[in-house]
């Protein structure tokens, strides 16, 4: 038996309308990804996760929540609450800022962000959170957040922030994600962050179908490929991929276990 992968952050719309989902979760095996987290976000993608969840108990977990995307819709938030509560949701999100793509709505995506860490804290689980071009807005709700917080309050996904906002995050109790980007010939700044996050917040994902890693780059992401990401943090780190497989399943079971250290065999 190789090492095992927990893919933490996967987008299953695109390959559940195709119709390719079975064929995804067999290759997803064969390279030995033998846990993924479906990531919600939208009241669609939320109950997909979940129906996902339910389906393939023990292989995919589930997340629900709203993200920036709706901050300027009419979104239902007794809807929200009622996917979050669901025993089958491991964690809230995805949800988080994003002044990237939008500048001109900062205060309805600050106040949706809200509404889903209130979720969080309300229900005890975990935060997902999304940050592009709103570092400070971002560590400020989140250092608020955590403080409400008694154990791993959630994970910045995809990282692409700077050594000082890792700290930031590291000091509210937040696990680090890092995603394909890494092993992008201009990620030279984000390689040198990631030997700095200790071996018990790391996380790796492949926020499939996005962000196929080299030498996947340019095509179409699937879980199978998280095994790339991990060896080039391994790489990185130093230590053998087995290592990295490892810690990052036994930290994906902590976070979406909701603070329950279980066997991860």
């Amino acid at each position: 038996m190789g090492a095992m992968w927990f893919d933490s952050h996967v987008h299953f719309d695109r390959f559940v309308a195709q119709e390719r989902l079975e064929t995804l979760l067999e290759k997803a095996a064969s390279a030995q990804v033998n846990r993924l987290l479906s990531v919600g976000g939208s009241p669609e993608a939320n109950a997909l996760s979940r129906r996902l969840a339910a389906a393939y108990e023990g292989l995919i977990f589930a997340s629900a929540g709203y993200d920036r995307d709706l901050a300027d819709v009419a979104y239902d938030a007794s809807a929200l609450e009622v996917q979050v509560a669901d025993p089958l949701v491991r964690a809230v999100g995805e949800t988080g800022l994003d002044y990237f793509h939008q500048q001109d709505n900062k205060k309805a995506q600050q106040a949706l962000f809200g509404l889903n860490l209130e979720l969080a804290v309300r229900y005890e689980k975990p935060v997902i959170v999304h940050s592009r071009a709103a570092d400070e807005d971002t560590l400020a709700m989140l250092g608020d957040y955590a403080g409400r917080r008694r154990e791993y309050p959630g994970v910045l996904h995809c990282f692409t922030l700077d050594r000082a906002c890792a700290r930031r995050l590291l000091d509210v109790g937040f696990m680090i994600s890092f995603s394909g980007i890494v092993t992008f010939a201009n990620a030279d700044a984000l390689r040198e962050v990631v030997a700095y996050v200790p071996d018990d917040r790391l996380l790796v994902e492949t926020d499939a179908p996005y962000l196929a890693p080299v030498p996947e780059r340019g095509k179409e992401n699937e879980p199978a490929l998280v095994v790339h990401t991990g060896a080039k943090l391994a790489e990185l780190r130093g230590c053998s991929v087995a290592a990295v497989a490892q810690l990052s399943m036994q930290n994906a079971w902590n976070l979406f276990g909701c603070g329950k250290r279980e066997s991860v065999e």
